[in-house]
């Protein structure tokens, strides 16, 4: 599953609640990854720019959650997936 969209627009604070940690993280985070090259990350928007490298260095959170976005997009209807 796939979603279409590289790009999505995400707070830092949002993210930070979401996840549970202080946005301090979340900023470390997110400059980490866009050295690497992995995100680009600018005003609320995080933009990815190498998946596979996203996929390689999360845990195994990333298949689990990819699996379970999937179930969701099957039971709504009217719904794409790729």
């Amino acid at each position: 599953m796939c979603l279409e969209s590289k790009e999505f627009p995400l707070t830092q604070e949002f993210i930070s609640q979401m996840l549970g940690v202080n946005s301090a993280g979340v900023t470390e985070a997110a400059s980490t990854l866009s050295q690497a090259g992995i995100i680009a990350y600018h005003r609320g928007q995080i933009k990815i720019l190498n998946r596979e490298a996203l996929k390689k260095i999360s845990c195994e959170c990333y298949q689990i959650m990819e699996d379970e976005f999937g179930c969701l997009l099957d039971l709504l209807p009217n719904k794409r997936r790729k």
